[in-house]
Order: structure tokens, then C-alpha cells, then sequence
């Protein structure tokens, strides 16, 4: 079963409501109270671990008390726990409930990944450079390793986080970067393809005219419309699911960096309508992820939200919790 455990550091005056709340949920195992024990705050430490499904709705009613104001919610993975009523609990709960994500943990990774430090930018250079080899080789190996380096997905989560949350800051500082980014791959890209232009390191069939790698990125259609639109969904999903290879496969599956790369190989190259072409599919796939972000994350909050509530009611021991 998963669990998560909470460690909540409340004034004494929301000891009791919080106490409440916790003892009332056939979901919390393992609940200590340790009074006085907290230092800045000031306050008592309450500890338990809760069935993850059920931990949404729980923090829902533990942060209208305000102990997340007045005090602090931690939060933790639980790895392992011997217990022999966690295993009648999970005999008896429905198993989507176990599973169902927990979006505070959801949203803190992709708040994480909203962070723009220089490797940020470092490694979208990088996945410029090697993208632009991969071009100019007619290497569709090396576009793939482009599109797996490239940290770009993270900026567009926080963006779309951002929208769905009206954190106009998060919006402004994820547009900045993509922005950024992309504008300094473009060039730093740009100069190698001139470098490489000049000392002949194209192979001959791209110096022929036979791209087909360069052909595939430079040109936006429906088709390149439809996948971006699938990579958006399943992203979102594998972010809240914790499904990591399946967002890997949205990493390989959605030419923004690609794109970025063959912005500068035309541009080197003097192919002005490549280029345009490039920039357009650029645009086009990172305005459609991040509608599509926002779009899930409000649509699979909320399925969630009801699969759990009727989850919830539907097993022994009581009415579903509020929702979340």
C-alpha cells in the first residue's frame, strides 16, 4: 500500500481540531502526538502516515484549519511499513485509492522543475549542439539524444502550473527562460553550424539536399499538431503518476529542440524557409503543450478527485472525505 507520512507542527490552539480530524480518518495509521516539542514555530508535533488517496482530502481539511499558516505540513514518502493493520486496510480499501496521486507532492515536482539555474541553459545549448550534428549527419539517433538532453519540458510544466494556478509570477519566469534558452541555443548553435559549414563537416547527402531528419522538423503540419497534443497528455499523466519512461517517451516524441537546432543549420546554411518552417514547429509545439498542460492537469485533478471520493465511500467505514 502507498503511504505517505505527515509531520505537522501546530500552535496549541489547532492541536485539537487537527487531533480530530486525524483520529477520524480510517486512513491515518500510526498517529503520535508530541506536545510542546516544536521550536519556530512554537508548537506541538503531530505525526502519522495516511493512505496516499486519501491524503489529498485530509490536507484539504488540515490547511482550512490553517496549520500550514500558523504552523507546517512536511510531508514523506513512506518506503516501507510493518504493520499488520496497514495490511488489513489494504484488504479492505479499494486499491485505486492507494494509488491515486498526491498532488501537493505533484505540483512540488513540477515547481522543482520550474527552477532555471545556468545548467538549465547549459544543457539546452548542448541539446542545441548535438541536435545540430545530428542535422547536418542526417542522424536521427542523435535528434533522439537532442530531444532526451533538452530540460525544456520542466520550464513548460511550471509554465502551464502557472496558468492553472493564476501564479502570474511562476507564468512570467518559465515564458523568460524558454525564451532565453532558446534564443541563446539558437545562436551558440548557429555559430558551430557556421564553423562547421566552413570547414566542410556536413555529410554529402545533407550538402547534396537529401535531409530527410531536417525535413521532418521544418515542417508544422496536423500530423506534428496531433503528437504534440499526445505528448502534452501523456506528460501530464506520467508527471502525476509518477510514470517516468513514460514521460522519457515524451522527451523523444516532440521537436522543440530539434527544432531550435534546425533554426540555426538553416539559417547557416542561407535555407531561409527551413528556418521559418523550424521557428514556426518551435512555437507550435511549446504553445500546444502548455495549453494542453493547463487542460489535464484541471481535467485529471478532477477525475481523480471523484474516483477517490466514490473509492472512499464505496469501502467499509464510513462517508467519502470532502473533496480536495
Amino acid at each position: 500500500m502507498d503511504l505517505v507520512h505527515l509531520r505537522l507542527v501546530a500552535p496549541p490552539a489547532l492541536t485539537g481540531p487537527a487531533l480530530a480530524l486525524l483520529t477520524a480518518d480510517r486512513h491515518v495509521l500510526n498517529l503520535a502526538v508530541l506536545e510542546s516539542a516544536a521550536r519556530e514555530p512554537d508548537g506541538d508535533v503531530l505525526e502519522c502516515d495516511v493512505v496516499r488517496g486519501a491524503a489529498n482530502a485530509l490536507l484539504h481539511r488540515l490547511r482550512g484549519l490553517g496549520i500550514d499558516r500558523q504552523g507546517s505540513i512536511a510531508i514523506e514518502d513512506v518506503e516501507l511499513l510493518l504493520s499488520h493493520r496497514a495490511d488489513r486496510l489494504e484488504a479492505t480499501e479499494p486499491r485505486v485509492l492507494a494509488h491515486a496521486p498526491l498532488w501537493a507532492a505533484v505540483e512540488a515536482g513540477i515547481r522543482a522543475g520550474g527552477t532555471y539555474l545556468p545548467s538549465f541553459y547549459l544543457l539546452l545549448v548542448i541539446a542545441g549542439l548535438i541536435g545540430a550534428v545530428g542535422i547536418m549527419t542526417n542522424s536521427q539517433i542523435l535528434i533522439v539524444a537532442a530531444m532526451v538532453v533538452g530540460p525544456e519540458y520542466g520550464a513548460i510544466t511550471s509554465v502551464a502550473l502557472g496558468l492553472d494556478r493564476g501564479h502570474r509570477r511562476r507564468v512570467e519566469e518559465g515564458l523568460r527562460a524558454l525564451t532565453v534558452g532558446f534564443l541563446l541555443a539558437i545562436v551558440v548553435t548557429l555559430l558551430f553550424a557556421l564553423l562547421a559549414r566552413a570547414a566542410g563537416l556536413q555529410s554529402k547527402a545533407f550538402q547534396a539536399g537529401l535531409r530527410p531528419v531536417s525535413n521532418l522538423i521544418d515542417t508544422p503540419n496536423l500530423l506534428s499538431l496531433v503528437v504534440a497534443v499526445l505528448a502534452g497528455i501523456v506528460g501530464i499523466v506520467s508527471l502525476a503518476e509518477a510514470r517516468r519512461t513514460a514521460l522519457l517517451g515524451v522527451f523523444i516524441s516532440v521537436t522543440t529542440i530539434p527544432a531550435a537546432s534546425d533554426v540555426a543549420v538553416s539559417l547557416a546554411f542561407g535555407d531561409w524557409h527551413e528556418a521559418w518552417g523550424s521557428l514556426l514547429q518551435l512555437l507550435l509545439n511549446v504553445v500546444v503543450l502548455v495549453i494542453v498542460g493547463v487542460l489535464v492537469l484541471r481535467v485529471q485533478r478532477r477525475i481523480w478527485a471523484r474516483v477517490t471520493r466514490r473509492a472512499a465511500g464505496a469501502a467499509p467505514g464510513g462517508p467519502a472525505p470532502s473533496r480536495p
